[in-house]
């Protein structure tokens, strides 16, 4: 037995490290807790729990290091082998635990942080839930690995006994570990950077909270290590060679060796976040033996004048209006002054923090203890020290009210279901100082750039998270050997998913907190879908990769249900399908880059299912980098339309939208008809995307020079051009007129598709995509116009029809099979001709021209009734548009510019003069 090949000692030292620097912090906690505030809290409590769970965890690591674990299978003694596997069990078991508890004390000493703070509150005791029904999920599938239970300890494996692999185990609670670990990470960051702090104190907060980023990397790093040792298995899955109820997994892949590693970094895991957990809480211990430690002495005084100072009543009877529900009522003897006491008002927490330094400390001696009274956790996080009294430590912030120290928190940007806006300044660490733009409605084009571009970002990343996992599905159906009905159930899974999301929170939360809320909660649940892709590959479960695409679709359709209508919305309205297009153009641009991506480079040596393991590196960074985004957003100005500004601004346009058509209002025939048109686009887009490798193989079955791969990438170049020809045709041309010129193209390409061959029908297919690329989006901001206060909820109606993509590829699956692949486009035929109803009804009911073609609007947001494809005969005397020639468009688009630029404004006495703000009609 080699030296080098005994990992023990390595995983012995640091284990022992860790454990005993957990235990001094534990200890440091207690004496700052029990020694010096006389008061525990339900947070000590666990951390004392997690800690004796450590510790076991810790002792079966360093027990299992002199049993054999760290060698190599073939260096461990027979003798050993029952206790090893004892060893590995007990760690397998206490792992979960130790992790619930020291993640259960960190998210209640969250929730002593602030009572008023409803949205922080309530998620974190979302996390609070999650964490703790994984953990026990978890911990009884350990305990019970076995059937029966005593069978984890035997050697060789009885025929009737039955092992799960612990491994599998492993790797299948990565994702909920991680997105409790980034949620516990990111969710004080909102109370945390409304702070105004010395710069001492700040770098405290940034290294202790930056210690959680480094226990997520602690995790992603034991799973790679758990990894190796799973390596060997995906290698017989993908040779279909293993026996899963009788093999031992650990022994013939040399599990103690690879895995002894993996379990070194569990323990630094564990005990690193027992020693977060702790940080917070020794504060006043350090005030009192080692003040310089956290403070300023000579520059935090001039930094916390305005909590030091002397308030005004009016402040103070803010401040005691907002004392936190958890602080208790502290006596009024020794500790008030007697301004306080003379009129018998009792002082609150805020109240405190306001008193002069002078009168803090006289009244307050002891910081933390007075005639035997124990403080709560509000108290002692307030708590200066005995040795303090010159500024705030780092925790008071935490709970201090914006009126008493000056703070500026960062504010959403919507309250209850109406969006409205916040103003004044918001700042971040005290060195960016953000102002809500106003309202989307009013912003004109110059206004509204760097939001559009903002939101644009998230139309890319959609585009390119569908490309991968279109190539992810493909490849994953290769390595796994599954049916083609199968990768019809993942590609369900994903379009499903547009369905759910939408018509249940998805339009509960964009109509009551906004736009933003509905990002950052989509980008979220994006994440962990992605996330769950880590033990999809790994483990090629079928059903893990149908739950990990239906959570990406969640999260995708949350967001899409959002940034259409944002684009839409945010600018002049007669500029809406440009905008649209344009943004939808970048989507396009995602779903092209990202397959040649992922074919060249990182699916490129994914050959099987060994190789497949590498792949969710990808996804991995893709997660961290949509969390990221998410919290960006949440600082990020963003302008809103509250469904209040949505009617007012549709009813400027007077009786219009309130017109009946066949007994109904227009715009709600308007919506159904774009809802319908919409669900029959996108089941014509995906069921020709689904078939078109198949349709290139049989139109060209002798091309050596381009691969199928290629036409489709030449497809998707073209259908990216497609949208960004359609914006530019929108600055002259109807919006209705485009659609149904681009759905009469895709009509008769898709005809054309079922029967010519070779190099023609190569070119026709390829064009076919040209066609399809802007119905979306045309038909999308088309629908919107007019809808008032429901604008939302149409909105979270075309985002449901994109559900039409899981509808009809698996229609014309089977039809392709037993008529042929070429006689299968009848069905793309089908449905673009039932979409084509929409632009014709647009065209052919003057009433419905009326709603949605677009009007023009002043640089002041004031819009002119000028109804450019309505009657000349109309009561309005409108002008009429689709008669005019694009000399004349162009003239009338050159004299708006002309009044923007010279920033003329129209005579107030004109009759085309509409009320102030735009409106989305």
């Amino acid at each position: 037995m080699s030296a080098s090949g005994d990992r023990g000692p390595v995983v012995l030292a640091v284990t022992t490290a860790l454990i005993v620097t957990s235990t001094l912090f534990v200890v440091l906690r207690l004496i700052s807790r029990i020694g010096i505030v006389r008061s525990v809290s339900w947070g000590d409590y666990l951390i004392v729990l997690a800690w004796v769970i450590a510790f076991g965890l810790s002792f079966s690591i360093c027990y299992g290091t002199s049993v054999g674990l760290g060698l190599h299978n073939a260096d461990i003694k027979e003798e050993w082998a029952t206790p090893l596997r004892k060893a590995q069990y007990a760690f397998s078991v206490l792992y979960n635990p130790a992790l619930m508890a020291t993640k259960t004390s960190i998210l209640v000493f969250l929730l002593s942080l602030s009572e008023t703070q409803v949205l922080f509150r309530w998620a974190t005791i979302a996390t609070l839930v999650v964490v703790n029904a994984a953990g026990l999920a978890l911990t009884l599938l350990n305990v019970f690995q076995c059937r029966p239970v005593g069978a984890a300890f035997l050697d060789p494996l009885p025929s009737t006994a039955y092992c799960m692999d612990i491994v599998t185990i492993y790797l299948s609670s990565a994702p909920v570990n991680i997105i409790t670990d980034l949620a516990i990470l990111f969710l004080p960051f909102p109370i945390l950077t409304g702070m105004r702090l010395p710069m001492k104190q700040k770098a405290i907060l940034i290294f202790t909270f930056g210690l959680g980023g480094f226990v997520t990397i602690v995790d992603v790093v034991r799973i790679a290590y758990l990894q190796s040792a799973f390596f060997f298995r995906l290698q017989e899955v993908s040779s279909a060679n293993v026996d899963h109820t009788t093999s031992r997994i650990s022994e013939e892949n040399n599990f103690s060796w690879y895995a002894s590693l993996s379990f070194m970094w569990t323990a630094i895991e564990v005990n690193v976040g027992i020693i977060i957990a702790c940080i917070p809480t020794m504060k006043p211990l350090f005030s009192r033996f080692m003040p310089r430690l956290l403070h300023d002495m000579e520059g935090s005084r001039v930094k916390n004048d305005s909590v030091t100072s002397q308030p005004d009543n009016h402040t103070l009877a803010m401040a005691a209006d907002q004392r936190l529900p958890s602080m208790p009522n502290l006596p009024t003897k020794k500790r008030y002054p007697e301004s306080y006491e003379n009129d018998g008002r009792e002082m609150g927490f805020a109240d405190f923090l306001t008193l002069p330094e002078s009168t803090a400390k006289s009244q307050n001696p002891d910081s933390g203890v007075e005639d035997g009274n124990d403080m709560g956790m509000m108290d002692f996080l307030t708590t200066s020290g005995v040795e303090d009294g010159n500024d705030m430590g780092m925790m008071d912030f935490l709970t201090t009210p914006e009126t008493v120290s000056g703070m500026n928190r960062p504010r959403t940007a919507t309250t209850g279901d109406t969006g409205r806006q916040h103003e004044g300044n918001t700042t971040f660490f005290d060195f960016v100082n953000m102002k809500q733009p106003k309202s989307m409605l009013k912003m004109s084009n110059r206004e509204s750039y760097a939001h559009l571009a903002l939101v644009t970002v998230l139309f890319f990343l959609w585009g390119f998270a569908y490309g991968l996992l279109d190539v992810l599905n493909s490849q994953f159906q290769l390595i796994g050997g599954f049916s083609n009905g199968q990768e019809m159930g993942l590609h369900g899974a994903y379009f499903g998913a547009y369905f759910v999301a939408p018509m249940t929170f998805g339009r509960v939360v964009f109509k009551k907190w906004g736009f933003k809320a509905t990002f950052i909660i989509g980008l979220c649940i994006y994440g962990c879908g992605t996330l769950i892709f880590w033990p999809s590959a790994v483990l090629t479960s079928f059903p893990a990769f149908i739950i990990s695409n239906f959570i990406v679709g969640l999260g995708l359709a949350t967001l899409e249900v959002a940034a259409n209508p944002f684009i839409a919305l945010c600018g002049p309205p007669e500029y809406a399908e440009i905008r649209l297009n344009i943004s939808q153009g970048f989507q396009a641009i995602g779903s092209v880059v990202s397959p040649i991506l992922a074919r060249r480079a990182l699916f490129r040596n994914v050959l099987d299912a060994p190789s497949l393991i590498d792949v969710q590196w990808t996804y991995l960074g893709i997660a961290l980098f949509v969390v990221l985004l998410a919290l960006a957003f949440y600082y990020l100005p963003l302008p809103e339309a509250s469904d209040a500004d949505l009617q007012d601004m549709a009813d400027r346009r007077g009786t219009i939208n309130s017109i009946q058509f066949a007994g109904m209002p227009i715009i709600y025939v308007t919506l159904a008809l774009a809802v319908f048109s919409q669900f029959c686009y996108v089941g014509g887009q995906e069921s020709l995307a689904m078939s078109f490798e198949s349709y290139v193989g049989v139109i060209r079955p002798s091309s050596r020079r381009l691969k199928p791969n290629d036409y489709q990438a030449i497809g998707h170049t073209l259908f990216a051009v497609g949208r960004f020809v359609a914006a530019f045709a929108n600055y002259f041309l109807t919006p209705r007129w485009i659609l149904l010129f681009y759905y009469l193209g895709a009509l008769i390409t898709s005809i054309l598709s079922m029967n010519l061959v070779g190099d023609p029908g190569m070119a026709v297919v390829l064009l076919l995509f040209l066609f399809e690329s802007a119905l979306f989006s045309t038909i999308y901001a088309i629908s919107l116009r007019g809808q008032g206060r429901h604008t939302k909820t149409a909105s979270a109606y075309m985002t449901a029809a994109v559900s039409g993509g899981a509808v009809w590829p698996p229609i014309m699956s089977p039809v392709g099979s037993v008529r042929g692949i070429r006689y299968s486009f009848c069905v793309v035929v089908a449905l673009f001709a039932f979409g084509t109803i929409f632009p014709v009804y647009l065209s052919a009911v003057p009433v419905a021209r009326k709603q949605v073609d677009p009007r023009i609007s002043n640089v002041d947001g004031d819009v002119e009734k000028v109804d450019l494809d309505a009657d000349a005969s109309t009561e309005h005397g409108h002008a009429r548009r689709s008669g005019t020639t694009i000399g004349t468009l162009w003239s009338l688009k050159r004299s708006k510019r002309r009044k923007v630029g010279g920033c003329s404004k129209h005579d107030e006495a004109s009759p085309v003069k509409q009320a102030e703000g735009t409106a989305f009609a």
